[in-house]
């Protein structure tokens, strides 16, 4: 059976998901304990793994008051141990890992941060990519460059169109106008704009190939000007993202 998908919205806009399948729990991230507690002990109140993308503190500040609570083992990228908690396991970017039950890929994702992974849940056709691949977005390249976050998203847009997304924030409005400012005929960007803003949809997850059709940092080569290359359009949108009031 596909794994149990719980979305929880923590802090302002973040995201964190706790997956259910093969008789364990897992949580991806840990912005704030105590939503992610408090739907944890409504599904059952174990909790055998947290999966960590990387080490910004909206995404791992929670850590240590959840492994209290829980006893649940912490498993993140072992090249960025340093600046992550404790770990119990140290993963290795390309492994795979057995994780509820399915064997769960740790992809390589650099751009936002240099040790940045996503967690790919093949059987289940779920990705958890955090602040890489973003809902309508992607991440700020606080520490990366625009090629390794280019390569980064083309790893994950090499994915099955029908793989839900399972971002890091609620970043739609942003996302969602700037998109629009650069891409103003799609049609499917402006529906899912609108859907999302009326409630009959949440920001986040969406199918990859939703992503593919609306989000603006995906369609880069349908996006570039002529003779621009498409890692010279990403950036160029990255760039026009950073400085965007709109």
């Amino acid at each position: 059976m596909p794994a149990t998908v719980h979305t929880i919205r923590c802090l302002s806009d973040n995201y964190a998901y706790l997956v259910q399948g093969g008789g364990q729990t897992v949580l991806v991230d840990a912005p704030e304990a105590g939503p992610i507690l408090a739907h944890l002990d409504g599904i059952g109140g174990r909790l055998d793994a947290i999966l960590l993308t990387h080490h910004h503190d909206d995404h791992i500040q929670a850590v240590p008051e959840i492994v209290a609570a829980t006893g649940a083992q912490v498993w993140g990228n072992g090249a960025d141990a340093h600046r992550l908690p404790p770990l119990d396991r140290a993963l290795v970017a390309g492994e795979t890992a057995l994780v509820c039950g399915e064997n769960v890929t740790v992809i390589d994702v650099p751009g936002h941060t240099v040790g940045h992974v996503a967690f790919h849940f093949p059987a289940s056709r779920l990705v958890f990519t955090a602040d890489s691949l973003m809902a309508m977005g992607c991440g700020r390249l606080f520490e990366g460059t625009a090629a390794q976050m280019w390569d980064s998203l083309s790893r994950l847009a090499a994915l099955p169109d029908d793989t839900l997304v399972c971002s890091g924030h609620d970043y739609c409005r942003g996302n969602g106008a700037f998109a629009l400012s650069v891409d103003p005929d799609n049609a499917a960007l402006r529906a899912r704009i609108d859907a999302v803003a009326a409630g009959r949809r949440p920001c986040s997850p969406a199918t990859l190939g939703e992503e593919k059709a609306t989000n603006p940092f995906l369609r880069a080569p349908e996006l570039a000007r002529p003779d621009e290359s498409a890692l010279s359009a990403f950036a160029r949108l990255r760039a026009g993202k950073d400085g965007f009031r709109g």
